[in-house]
């Protein structure tokens, strides 16, 4: 029988020696981990049965998270390793057996710059109210980027920060900073909730996991228009779609009051990909909208279909646009032109800049 604890410690070392992002278990698999975009099963060990994946669950999650799974079919939950290395771990049923996808969280939080990020999000962390999101598809590097704009606060400004998380991913170490994170379902009930309380928690900066409904979106947007510093993430591809997306969750008699509310307290939009590196491992491309004027005139007359024209056309006010962003990747030598195509959203456009 295997020894499930021992393989577990031997696959995730695996992982951190080829510097991968993920290690999967499924049942008549391979154990299976992401190295720079690509799935690479380890062939030298046995494909997994149902008993095998079930193993491999228990030897990380506690007692009461394999009830709820039991419950539920589903679990997300932090799992950490004797060096303090994190997993973000999300199990599921497929076929009736239990599947398992781990999240390496690194241990170092990053800086912008570590990151080849624009030295303009320095900015967002330096202003004291106001709502900044990070986009894009799961996988992207948005919550690694939002910890590198805390961990900024945290090293110049005395602040009070809260956390919402669910699970915890990234580990603070008070600074300059008071930081308290807190975990949906073991220190809060929901986002909701866990942002009303903030309020009265005398806060300056809150960090919002995950946008999840219109409660939890209301609170984030009304947190950033009562003198906080919210940040947050949004499966979304744009900046475009990221407004349209959060003035419809809300019913239609609620929608001009938030529109107008977003349209006051947004800071920017930051949405990213990351593109497999001529070099290896991962950079990002980048498309930032920032609120201007007349961005917040597009979003309180609801002509957010403009909203792609004014990013394009607004760097010198330090609009980053994603195509703009592909081709100075390519003329690098960053990515490969097929790359770029591969991540634009629009490749006629593209072409124009190639």
């Amino acid at each position: 029988m295997m020894d499930y604890a021992a393989s577990m410690k031997k696959y995730i070392t695996v992982l951190q020696h080829e510097g991968g992002s993920d290690l999967h278990f499924s049942t008549e698999a391979h154990p299976t981990i992401r190295v720079a975009g690509a799935l690479s099963p380890m062939l030298k060990e046995p494909l997994l049965t149902p008993e095998d994946t079930l193993g491999f669950l228990k030897s990380i999650a506690r007692p009461e998270h394999m009830d709820e799974f039991m419950a539920t079919k589903e679990l997300d939950f932090a799992f950490q390793i004797e060096d303090g290395t994190r997993f973000r771990c999300n199990a599921y049923f497929q076929r009736g057996s239990c599947g398992i996808a781990m999240r390496l969280i690194p241990k170092q939080i990053r800086t912008l710059e570590e990151l080849n990020q624009p030295e303009i999000l320095t900015s967002f962390a330096r202003k004291s109210q106001g709502f900044f999101l990070a986009v894009g598809p799961v996988g992207q590097g948005k919550t690694t980027t939002l910890a590198a704009l805390l961990e900024l606060i945290n090293t110049e400004r005395m602040d009070h920060i809260v956390t919402i998380e669910d699970p915890i991913e990234y580990i603070y170490e008070p600074k300059q900073s008071l930081i308290e994170q807190r975990e949906v379902g073991i220190d809060t009930k929901d986002f909701a909730t866990a942002l009303h309380s903030a309020f009265r928690e005398d806060v300056d900066v809150i960090l919002v996991g995950e946008m999840r409904g219109p409660e939890t979106m209301a609170a984030a947007v009304t947190a950033a228009e009562t003198g906080h510093l919210v940040f947050s993430t949004l499966h979304t591809n744009n900046a475009a779609q990221t407004i349209d997306r959060i003035i419809d969750t809300f019913p239609a008699n609620q929608q001009d009051q938030i529109r107008i509310q977003l349209a006051a307290s947004l800071m920017g939009v930051f949405s990213q990909r990351l593109i497999p590196r001529v070099s290896g491992g991962m950079i990002p491309a980048f498309e930032l909208l920032i609120n201007t004027k007349a961005v917040a005139n597009l979003i309180r007359e609801k002509r957010t279909h403009e909203l792609n024209t004014v990013i394009e056309t607004g760097s010198t006010e330090g609009m980053i646009d994603m195509n703009r962003s592909l081709a100075e990747l390519v003329s690098k030598g960053e990515i490969t032109v097929e790359s770029a195509y591969q991540y634009s959203l629009n490749p006629n456009v593209l072409q124009k800049l190639l």
